[in-house]
């Protein structure tokens, strides 16, 4: 019975991870298209911070922590 619980848990996990590795690699899609209209320098910078960020999180398949990251990029420029 437990082992079917473990199973079941596992199982609904998986979905979730994959949006959240496409919404993920859609963020950096979007820093990017932002750092490609030149925004101010201090804005630029958070960007390109959380731009390294996301992508070594993504890497590592830390997704929840490089949507924080998608997240502070778009605080940064005022979303």
């Amino acid at each position: 019975m437990r082992s079917c619980l473990a199973a079941l848990i596992l199982l609904t996990a998986l979905p979730a991870r994959a949006d959240d590795a496409a919404s993920c690699r859609d963020g950096i899609a979007t820093i990017k298209a932002e750092l490609a209209k030149s925004p101010p320098e201090a804005v630029a910078r958070t960007l390109r911070k959380e731009l390294r960020v996301a992508e070594r999180e993504l890497g590592e398949k830390e997704y929840d922590e490089c949507l924080d990251a998608v997240r502070d990029a778009r605080r940064a420029l005022g979303r």
